[in-house]
């Protein structure tokens, strides 16, 4: 009698969200501006969820809508009047005009939303050009397009009272769902805070950047001689130097409010600079006291910069934990794969060689792969088992063993696959064994892990049967 049965360490489980995209196939989304840098993430945001996606971009950039496989919008006027829900995405500068151009051309129960960092011009612009029936909703979602996913992340939304009654509900269980934090607020309370989490602060890193510039200072070599703090101070200057300083320049003089925002701290400046040049210990000191009262809890802020600065520490002792053996990253923009042992690692760069096969040792002498900390993901256990049982060659041995009396074998079956240098295991053959005894006999077929010793493993599942009441069948 012969019978298969296989098992693998993860079963397909239901996915809830299934059925919601079910339910929203069919619904299009336009996105203007979706060959720009925020259109392309959330074009594969919408598109998993169900929506048929389409992207129009200025100067028709056909091959990214390739790239991101959805069609372009050839026929703009007409796309726009069929679609369901369209995004204007485009430079603060013009999301106004282009506002003015594309509402009046949407079809009744549709959704115009725009995803600019400033709210009150757009939401105006949207409330005065959009034609009875067609709704509105401004979004600012509070993260730049290099993050890989939406969850833990701050998007801002702005309904407008009569104008957001039907789409409101699904775009901000769509957010939800997908693990944002979703605020509502008013397009000018969204707007003053803004210039200070945005104006501010992007005002005042660019500020150090370009001093650091009129210096003629040498932050690389300063590195050598950093503190943590400063260390990621210097990570988030570069952060929002090395990006796009138009839209940067943008985020400063299209809202009213960032204005004020630079007088105040430009006389700050002015204030505790002249408090250094008067030698004013004390009056420096207060003005201090005055801020760290004011900004409440420090106490939560050390904590919270403690927590981030641990967790690089970590970070760099676990890799430091792996050298000499196999692990593997993923590169965090491309996400392309790299595998390999690692060999050395230094403060901002490590190096891979290649990964062993089936228990063979590694050359001596071989290209090393050289790879930038900053851009990597250090791979969990289950991602690298994950990846190791796809792009492996892994050895298959048969096991042929009696049970002993009662002995079920799927029982057995699910035991010995909680090897985890097994990429499965099955039951190739069942028998009954041609003796007094008349016991049960039974052949496993295990898979072994490419870069385990085959014999190793045959003999550790061995043992482990044997310790169940198991005799190995002499053939």
């Amino acid at each position: 009698m012969k019978q298969k049965l296989i098992l693998t360490k993860t079963e397909a489980g239901f996915d809830p969200g299934s059925e919601i995209r079910k339910l929203k196939k069919g619904k299009k989304v336009l996105i203007l501006g979706g060959t720009g840098e925020m259109g392309q993430w959330f074009t594969p945001f919408f598109r998993e969820e169900g929506y048929e996606v389409t992207v129009w971009g200025k100067g028709a950039k056909i091959e990214i809508a390739k790239k991101l496989g959805v069609p372009f919008a050839f026929d703009l006027d007409t796309t726009i009047s069929e679609s369901d829900i369209v995004i204007v995405s485009v430079p603060i500068s013009v999301t106004e005009k282009i506002i003015s151009k594309t509402a009046p051309k949407m079809k009744k129960g549709s959704l115009l939303m725009d995803l600019t960092s400033t709210k009150l011009k757009p939401v105006l612009a949207m409330q005065k050009f959009a034609p009875e029936g067609v709704e509105i909703l401004g979004a600012h979602p509070m993260f730049g397009p290099t993050i890989p996913s939406i969850r833990g992340q701050t998007v801002i939304l702005v309904p407008v009272k009569g104008r957001s009654e039907t789409w409101f509900p699904e775009i901000k269980e769509l957010f939800e769902r997908k693990g944002a934090s979703v605020q509502i607020i008013s397009a000018a309370e969204h707007d003053n805070l803004v210039s200070v989490v945005q104006g501010l602060t992007h005002f005042a890193y660019i500020s150090i950047g370009t001093t650091i510039e009129r210096l003629g200072f040498d932050v690389k070599r300063s590195r050598k001689f950093v503190s943590p703090v400063y260390d990621i101070m210097l990570d988030f200057v570069g952060r929002i130097l090395g990006q796009n300083p138009y839209l940067y320049a943008l985020i400063q003089m299209e809202n009213p409010a960032v204005l004020k925002v630079h007088e105040a701290f430009i006389a700050e400046c002015e204030k505790l600079s002249s408090l250094v040049r008067a030698q004013d210990l004390e009056g420096f000191a207060e003005a201090m006291k005055a801020a760290s009262r004011h900004y409440g809890d420090t106490a939560l802020a050390l904590r919270r910069s403690d927590k981030l600065i641990n967790s690089r520490i970590l970070e760099f002792e676990t890799l430091l934990n792996l050298v000499g053996k196999p692990c593997g990253f993923s590169h965090i923009y491309s996400r392309k794969i790299h595998v390999g042992v690692l060999e050395k690692i230094n403060s901002d760069e490590l190096f891979l060689s290649k990964l062993p096969s089936k228990g063979r040792a590694r050359k001596t002498k071989q290209s090393l792969l050289r790879l930038k900390l900053e851009n990597l993901r250090l791979l969990s256990e289950e991602e690298f088992l994950a990846w190791k049982k796809v792009h492996l060659q892994h050895t298959q041995r048969d096991l042929s063993v009696l049970l002993p009396p009662g002995a079920k074998p799927q029982v057995l079956l699910q035991i010995i696959s909680g090897n985890s240098r097994l990429v499965a295991a099955e039951i190739s053959d069942t028998y009954q064994e041609l003796s007094k005894t008349m016991l049960q006999g039974v052949t496993f077929r295990i898979t072994v892990l490419g870069d385990s010793e085959a014999g190793e493993v045959e003999n550790e599942v061995l043992e482990l049967l044997c310790g169940l009441g198991c005799k190995p069948r002499k053939l």
